[in-house]
């Protein structure tokens, strides 16, 4: 809001009258007033040696004692407690606050307690070890650049995919030593039963009989069968072994709970980022002004990164800001009609969606239909393309429908970080849902569509005559999901990505023109992070690999993006803010382990596992062989384990669970109230009443300068 021009000059009077002598003033001291206001503040950010607003005047006609007191503020600001970093000073007077704590902490290091000496041991070794960790991540300088010159959002993405590569790193490690070590230290393992075992459940044999092709391995490599499929890469190759069946189920949990956590802390180290930046009192552009700038930067380079990421937050705010006063001036009847706008567009996504959906069951379906006919199997081009078709459409629906998204997004009238949100949530359940529905069709001819009196599934509680072993079938279809999505990024940076880039190079004509900038879509890409990783958890567990091939898949994908946004991408138009981003992608990230857990708890509990292949044959269910493997171990743990599972543990537990949420909200709930009675008390006028008179205190003297 903008002030009077003449009432402030009359509470302020005339410049003439500042410069008068302070006796002639009267009153309290410019120095003491200009010193209480907040822009005094911003001056221990340039250093604690800095002297205050009038000093210099004041200096002259108290005789030097204003600077001499200052000293003594300065020494006392250099003996601060808190780490060297953390301090909002240059690096030169870092350096002399380090160098004066090291001296200061090496006399005093043989006095005090023991536990004194311990405390601050483990201060520093705490530290060491954050700066260790910081220093092993990698890719932070590439990191830095990328958010310089494309914005805080693009570089959101690339710090998605680090933090997925690293979740994938550590499921291969764990895998590689609660499966793979396991199976090969209690020998070798059997291989595929042969076609004369007479079983109730079938016959089973993976290997292809007689002279195999090129065509055929070719066939093979990219379907997951024939070599392939008895192999370590899928759940049939592991042999029943009690041991190696426990740790192959431990190996899935351990996995799922370590990327629960770890997602979980990214998500709320992202929800204090957003709740930072979407509080109106918080976000202002005097914080970025005065605040955003990192003083012990060094080189140019350095420098001009940091001046881009600025500008780019303060785009941010101009362009919401400007939509915000939009929708604060609409009549009645502009509320109603862009209300009206947002119900039909909706409708119209829904019914996309729909269409899409039933698109992906029916081409799962008929695939196996199709997989029988005599043409199919004698052309392996067509028998592959027959069992890549519900890869292909779900891909064929992930591109088409998202740029409709986008196009529908800005006519909703949202901001442009609400419309990455929005855009984001229509993406991800399209994508999700999806794969929901092709597990659901996988479900239904496993299961026989949920009966288990039907004939296929009677004998062997699934569907044993197409299914001899389900569990390798549905990490196959995992495999070629996360392969099919590998080849499709490849195809579309090779064949649309560079060559629209030439055209837009060498054509500066209308063609050039219709080619046009690209810009790197977030959105998007996040989003195929996402669809990609919650492939991985839905099939690691049927294609122990799977977390493997996906690592080296991200590496690929880390580079390959990279290159394409420095040689064909542009910054973007339209920026949005990136602290919503750091908050939803770890949301929907947790959305999509939710809905991986669904099918493979499912298949751990209720269905049957497969008579023929993998380590729990034989057994009821998958979860049966841990009460067996319970019941060999001694007595006193067998009842303590028990124990856990009973409710005299349960209850408890459940109280004591209770009363710690009770008090955390409680608790939670009292600093809300603090803090809202804070910015009630700072929003009042007391201070502008406060320094309006002092300035009448000022100029009320008569005595002109």
């Amino acid at each position: 809001m903008e002030e009077n021009p003449t009432l402030e000059s009359e509470a302020w009077g005339s410049s003439r009258e500042w410069l008068a002598p302070r006796e002639a003033r009267g009153g309290p001291s410019l120095s003491s007033v200009l010193n209480e206001l907040p822009s005094a503040a911003t001056l221990r950010y340039r250093d604690p040696g800095v002297l205050p607003w009038g000093a210099l005047e004041e200096e002259e006609e108290d005789g030097g004692r204003s600077r001499k007191a200052f000293t003594e503020v300065t020494q006392t600001e250099l003996q601060d407690p808190h780490p060297s970093r953390e301090l909002p000073w240059p690096m030169q007077a870092r350096r002399a606050h380090r160098q004066r704590n090291a001296s200061r902490d090496q006399v005093v290091y043989g006095s005090g307690t023991k536990t004194d000496r311990w405390a601050r041991l483990l201060r520093r070794s705490k530290e060491k070890t954050k700066e260790g960790l910081r220093s092993l991540q990698p890719w932070a300088w590439t990191l830095k650049r990328i958010g310089g010159q494309f914005g805080a959002g693009t570089e959101s993405y690339f710090s998605l995919l680090r933090f997925l590569l690293l979740l994938n790193v550590l499921a291969s490690v764990l895998m590689a030593c609660m499966t793979l070590l396991p199976t090969w230290l209690g020998g070798a393992p059997p291989g595929p039963p042969g076609p004369d075992i007479s079983s109730p459940c079938g016959s089973y044999n993976p290997h292809s009989q007689g002279l195999v092709t090129f065509a055929t391995q070719l066939f093979n490599l990219l379907s997951g069968e024939g070599y392939l499929e008895w192999s370590p890469l899928f759940y049939g190759f592991y042999p029943p072994r009690p041991r190696l069946a426990v740790t192959y189920l431990c190996w899935a949990f351990a996995v799922g709970l370590i990327c629960l956590l770890l997602i979980l802390h990214r998500s709320v180290s992202g929800l204090k980022q957003t709740l930072l930046a979407e509080s109106e009192a918080l976000t202002s552009y005097s914080h970025r002004v005065f605040s955003a700038w990192d003083f012990g930067l060094c080189g140019d380079v350095h420098v001009r990164l940091r001046q881009r990421i600025i500008l780019y937050e303060l785009k941010v705010e101009l362009e919401e800001t400007v939509v915000r006063r939009q929708a604060a001036v609409r009549t009645l009847g502009q509320q109603a009609r862009v209300w009206l706008v947002r119900v039909l567009l909706n409708l119209l996504v829904v019914a996309l969606l729909g269409a899409a959906f039933y698109g992906v069951y029916w081409a799962t379906g008929c695939t196996v239909e199709l997989q029988e006919m005599p043409l199919v199997q004698e052309l392996p081009l067509l028998k592959l393309g027959v069992n890549y078709l519900p890869s292909i459409f779900i891909a064929g629906v992930n591109f088409v429908l998202p740029p409709v998204f986008k196009l529908i997004a800005p006519l909703e009238g949202y901001t442009r970080s609400r419309q990455i949100v929005f855009i984001l949530l229509r993406t991800v359940f399209l994508r999700l849902a999806s794969l929901v529905v092709l597990l659901f069709s996988l479900w239904n001819q496993i299961t026989c569509g949920g009966d288990s009196e039907a004939e296929d599934c009677k004998t062997c509680g699934y569907n044993y005559k197409q299914l001899p072993c389900w569990e390798t079938v549905l990490g196959q279809e995992m495999y070629k999901l996360l392969l099919f999505d590998l080849l499709t990024v490849l195809a579309v940076a090779l064949l649309i990505q560079f060559p629209r880039k030439l055209l837009c190079g060498l054509c500066p004509g209308a063609l050039g023109r219709l080619a046009g900038t690209q810009e790197f879509q977030v959105p998007d890409e996040v989003l195929g992070l996402i669809y990609a990783q919650t492939v991985v958890w839905v099939g690691s567990f049927f294609c122990p690999l799977l977390p493997l091939l996906n690592t080296v898949k991200f590496l690929l994908l880390f580079y390959l993006k990279k290159l394409t946004l420095f040689s064909t991408c542009s910054p973007a138009a339209r920026t949005f803010r990136a602290s919503a981003a750091n908050f939803f992608f770890p949301l929907v990230l947790l959305l999509g382990l939710a809905i991986s857990s669904v099918p493979l708890l499912y298949s751990i509990f209720l269905i049957p596992p497969s008579k023929l292949c993998g380590p729990f044959r034989g057994q009821s269910s998958i979860w049966a062989q841990i009460p067996e493997s319970i019941s060999s171990l001694p007595e006193t743990t067998q009842n303590f384990l028990f124990f856990l599972g009973t409710q005299a543990f349960a209850v408890p537990l459940l109280l004591i669970s209770s009363i710690l949420m009770a008090y955390t909200v409680a608790l939670a709930n009292s600093y809300g109230r603090l803090i809202s009675e804070l910015k009630r008390q700072r929003e009042t006028a007391q201070n502008k009443v406060f320094l309006a008179r002092r300035a009448v205190a000022l100029t009320s003297t008569k005595p002109a300068l």
